[in-house]
């Protein structure tokens, strides 16, 4: 954080002023998940935001929503050598900081990383969040790369949306055979992308098409419920096979028995289905967004390398954030939705395309 900024009568005032961080003039930014102060995770990210209470009740208003950021470094701090004013960044900031959804955003030198070259700010806007998430299930959590994910089966539940899609490439990128489960308005999409077999969930019972194919080495789960269920029995046994959800209880549990008691039932809870499932055969896994400017750097490199592409599905301008967050709520994602910060310009007709010419154009893009 090198400084928060506020302009009276053309005067600059420097509030704070932090060695190691870095302050980014927005480009675009883009949200996926907002949690509000009284709703999903508010609890928890309380606590990390203020955890001596210092602030009164609904002192967080305003609160700024967004996790992506693609823009120019505007200021370094005194303790920041690997970036500069000027360079083309992205990140994805941690939930419990104010967002990206503004004309400037304060980050640490740890979130960033250099953006790709090849990419425009609206397509490098759509990766940081999703990759980072992906990339924390799949080799963090899963221990997947491109040294042991050769010929492996992957599926993915949820492969149509913003992780998903990102996996999909990042499974193909690394010689892997992928499962891809989403609806048959997607399926085009997700085989674009590179999925082997797409399974479409509303033809019929799901558990019993993927029965019928061979078993896998890995699931990322993003849709969770009854999936959670039976989707563990169609791995391998005894195989070092794993099954990583991202759809866990503990925000829930923080909210509703408060930090301390909703910790501890998360770790009861993750404990028990651990054993539960080692007794089986299989590992059973959580994973969370980490934010980290390293693993963006080895995103980077993938998409340099044009093995993996941004999907965009729409882009907003600046004042119609509240009309892509009423199209968030309605579900039903096709890779991310964008907005644009850049004030005095137009954005492209690009929206007005539909979400197969996206990636066309964006596959020639990176071509």
């Amino acid at each position: 954080m090198i400084f928060l900024e506020r302009s009276v009568h053309n005067a600059t005032l420097h509030l704070a002023h932090w060695c190691s961080s870095i302050k980014i003039i927005i480009d675009i930014s883009y949200s996926v998940k907002p949690c509000f102060v009284d709703g999903y995770g508010a609890a928890a990210l309380n606590a990390k935001r203020d955890p001596l209470k210092l602030k009164s009740a609904r002192s967080e208003f305003p609160l700024t929503l967004g996790r992506d950021v693609s823009g120019v470094i505007m200021e370094c701090g005194l303790n920041v050598s690997y970036f500069k004013p000027g360079d083309e960044v992205w990140a994805a900031v941690p939930p419990w900081k104010q967002g990206t959804i503004s004309e400037f955003v304060v980050a640490s030198g740890n979130e960033i990383s250099h953006k790709p070259k090849c990419l425009s700010h609206i397509e490098a806007a759509s990766i940081p969040y999703v990759g980072l998430t992906a990339w924390s299930a799949m080799n963090q959590i899963g221990g997947l790369n491109q040294d042991n994910c050769s010929g492996k089966r992957i599926l993915i539940f949820g492969a149509s949306g913003g992780v998903g899609t990102f996996a999909i490439q990042l499974m193909k990128a690394w010689g892997g055979h992928v499962t891809a489960v989403c609806s048959q308005d997607s399926s085009t999409l997700v085989k674009k992308l590179g999925a082997d077999d797409v399974i479409d969930y509303k033809s019929g019972d799901v558990a019993e098409q993927l029965k019928m194919l061979p078993l896998f080495d890995f699931i990322l789960d993003n849709v969770g419920g009854s999936t959670e269920k039976w989707s563990p029995d169609l791995l391998k046994k005894w195989s070092g096979a794993t099954y990583v959800t991202l759809v866990t209880p503990f925000l829930l549990n923080v909210d509703r028995l408060g930090v301390a008691d909703g910790m501890l039932q998360t770790g009861v809870t993750i404990g028990t289905k651990a054993v539960k499932h080692l007794c089986k055969g299989i590992h059973y896994r959580w994973a969370f967004f980490t934010p980290s400017g390293q693993s963006l750097d080895e995103i980077a490199k993938l998409v340099e390398s044009g093995k993996i592409h941004p999907v965009v599905q729409q882009v907003f301008s600046f004042s119609e954030v509240p009309k892509a967050f009423l199209k968030l709520e309605g579900g039903h994602a096709r890779g991310k939705t964008v907005i644009s910060a850049i004030h005095g310009r137009k954005i492209k007709d690009r929206r007005q395309q539909s979400l197969g010419d996206l990636f066309t154009t964006d596959l020639k893009h990176n071509a």
